[in-house]
């Protein structure tokens, strides 16, 4: 779940989501079949920024944290920044996870480099990872940070991990302007919404073939910043008798409805977390809007298909973040009795790197660092390796679907 003033985000948006079923206090009774037990996040295709499909690529074996066995090292630890607590804390929690998964994995097969992990629980609020910061820089034995995990507390953070020399590998922040402020310790792990959001306006726009969107925002830096990027990219398609904005924390969407339905659209887009896409959806639903509702990496968490219930099926939501497969999928459903989210691929990516880094002897933070900067190698969720200004040098989108 997302971080209370969430990750500023400036450009994604959700790929269309097919009709939902109806949920909410009057609920429907369930299609034959189906039930919310019954229902996933399942991915479906790969898109570029014009939204057309882009084949997964197949080649190296992702890089695994484990190594040879034979790495020594000093007592050193890696932590993690992100809401663990709180409303939003399911997207941090996957983070940590993957980071710890790869923790493991890696001390299991080193005896000799035992790498301690250290959560810090930001609750995705900014002030409080402004006060958490210092404790992170100040950890003599800390020399690399997963996150922090949403853009509002990373921008609120990053001058401190900057100055500290500290490498900071974002998992899931995906505000553009991030990297543009002149940080070394910066990398973000996945796309930014400039790449986010182009890709699904297209996708909704090119091969979907709507020709009318109401496209609704949170108010956060996210989803504010998410929504106005695809609003730029559809351009008359975006209709302007529903370009909306709620506020996070709502519940109740009525006037959203009546608006939506005044207009008719082919679909909606909202941009926002999880924790209010839900009881919109359901509002739509029992309100009956049958258009699609479509969706980003905010709302893309088994949480929202939870809470959404019926109202989630063939939901279609987009992410920056790449699916949990093969082998990591299966360790991940085995260590922590859940299925790998969103992010937890990312989070094991990023950590896989830093202890890699740490077994090729990069023990202090400038090392580290340096190690980080020249890096490139392949992961669960993509190839990482980075440019001077922390962005990955290989952007795509995937898209999900409920079902």
């Amino acid at each position: 779940m997302r971080g209370r003033v969430a990750r500023n985000a400036f450009a994604l948006g959700g790929a269309g989501l097919l009709v939902l079923g109806i949920a909410g206090c009057n609920q429907s009774a369930p299609e034959q079949g189906t039930s919310k037990a019954d229902l996933k996040i399942v991915e479906q295709v790969q898109i570029d920024e014009n939204g057309a499909e882009v084949k997964t690529a197949s080649g190296a074996a992702p890089a695994d944290p484990a190594g040879d066995g034979k790495a020594t090292c000093p007592p050193v630890s890696i932590a993690m920044a992100g809401a663990l607590n709180g409303p939003d804390a399911a997207l941090g929690i996957n983070i940590k996870n993957g980071v710890q998964l790869a923790i493991d994995k890696h001390n299991a097969a080193n005896p000799g480099c035992q790498v301690q992990l250290k959560p810090f629980d930001t609750e995705g609020d900014p002030q409080k990872a402004t006060a958490i910061a210092p404790q992170i820089v100040d950890d003599q034995y800390t020399i690399g940070l997963v996150g922090p995990a949403f853009s509002g507390e990373t921008k609120a953070t990053g001058t401190v991990f900057d100055q500290a020399g500290l490498v900071a590998a974002t998992a899931s922040a995906t505000n553009p302007t991030l990297s543009q402020n002149g940080w070394k310790t910066f990398f973000r792990g996945l796309a930014n919404d400039a790449v986010q959001g182009p890709s699904v306006a297209n996708y909704l726009k090119n091969t979907l073939g709507f020709k009318k969107i109401c496209v609704i925002d949170d108010s956060t830096d996210y989803g504010l910043g998410l929504a106005t990027a695809v609003r730029e990219t559809l351009g008359p398609v975006a209709d302007p008798g529903c370009n909306i904005s709620v506020k996070k924390g709502d519940k109740d969407f009525s006037a959203t409805v009546t608006q939506v339905k005044g207009v008719s659209p082919d679909a909606v887009f909202y941009g926002g977390y999880y924790s209010e896409a839900a009881p919109l959806v359901q509002q739509l639903r029992d309100g009956g809007y049958t258009g699609v509702f479509s969706s980003a990496d905010g709302t893309k968490d088994p949480e929202f298909v939870k809470q959404a219930g019926e109202a989630s099926k063939d939901a279609i939501l987009a992410c920056p973040c790449g699916p949990a497969t093969g082998t990591f999928a299966e360790e991940y459903k085995k260590k922590f009795n859940t299925d790998a989210g969103t992010y937890s691929a990312e989070g094991y990516d990023l950590g896989t790197i830093l202890l890699k880094g740490i077994d090729s002897g990069a023990i202090t933070r400038p090392a580290l660092l340096d190690f980080v900067k020249k890096y490139n190698g392949q992961g669960i969720a993509r190839n990482y390796q980075w440019t001077d200004k922390g962005e990955l040098t290989t952007n795509l989108i995937w898209i999900f679907k409920v079902q």
